[in-house]
């Protein structure tokens, strides 16, 4: 099942970038030749620029691969290795849930308001990517926090190495 999430969100990017790279050229040929572009062309290049780096976030934090610092993994040991990852992992998954609990809220808003966002596409299609995805990468931290806590119990003693 994971499996089949993980081909769904890389289908997904594939296919945004797919648009994004047909897209951009062919407003700026229209532009330059004709004086002319696709009116909704620029504001759908601009959502799909949104929906390609919230959906990358997520991709990149399957497996952990995300851009980080980690010197102790150089100098420490696996238990202090796992205590820190649940530490990092639990803060992570904290930040992500705010985040995903505010944008839900701005979503809401949008709802409320009934805004658009171009060629009478509601703002709110356009921006529900943003809890969505924050939601699924604090779910994505803090079962990686569990694991960590798991491994931190089920290690050796913090003595031995």
């Amino acid at each position: 099942m994971l499996g089949l999430l993980h081909r769904l969100e890389d289908g997904l990017l594939a296919l945004i970038l797919g648009l994004l790279v047909l897209l951009a050229p062919l407003q700026i040929f229209l532009r330059n030749f004709f004086d002319a572009g696709i009116s909704w062309g620029d504001p759908l290049l601009r959502v799909l620029v949104l929906w390609i780096g919230m959906l990358g976030a997520l991709a990149a934090t399957r497996g952990r691969r995300q851009i980080s610092i980690d010197v102790l993994s150089y100098i420490a040991g696996e238990r202090v290795q796992s205590g820190v990852g649940m530490v990092t992992s639990l803060f992570t998954a904290v930040v992500c849930a705010v985040v995903a609990f505010h944008s839900t809220r701005f979503v809401a808003s949008e709802i409320e308001y009934q805004t658009t966002a171009f060629a009478g596409v509601p703002a709110w299609t356009c921006e529900m990517v943003i809890p969505v995805a924050f939601g699924l990468i604090a779910l994505r931290y803090a079962l990686y926090a569990i694991g960590d806590l798991r491994d931190l119990l089920a290690g050796p003693p913090l003595g031995e190495r």
